[in-house]
């Protein structure tokens, strides 16, 4: 378990960032007349997390394990965003779950696969 925060310590840092902008209490700002600009931010998080996910995994891997990709960094994330939404739907009450930002962040999650395995696969290359 050592190895993985040692791996991938910048993917550890940017679900802790998530974490953390997922339960904060969040400012008003103008940008909050936008209609769906929160969809945006949860496409960029999601799909910044998986693409440093697979930047770290082609850095350290020659060979691409499709069981361990497919898992670690698109099942989790999609995971990790919809246990975030139930507990900010049941747990908190500053934030309400949204089935709309799950599917924005499993948006974004698919978007970095793409990214991931056309992408950095070619560059490994």
């Amino acid at each position: 378990m050592k190895r993985y925060f040692k791996n991938y310590k910048y993917s550890w840092g940017i679900i802790g960032l998530i974490l953390y902008l997922s339960f904060f209490t969040p400012p008003k700002m103008e940008m909050d007349e936008i209609t769906n600009i929160d969809k945006l931010a949860h496409i960029c998080m999601y799909g910044g997390l998986c693409t440093i996910i697979w930047w770290e995994y082609w850095r350290k891997h020659h060979v691409l394990s499709l069981i361990r990709t497919i898992i670690g960094a698109i099942v989790l994330p999609i995971a990790l965003s919809g246990a975030i939404e139930l507990l900010q739907e049941y747990v908190t009450e500053n934030r309400s779950g949204d089935w709309a930002d799950m599917i924005a962040n499993t948006i974004g999650v698919l978007l970095a696969a793409l990214l991931g395995y056309f992408g950095f696969s070619r560059l490994k290359r």
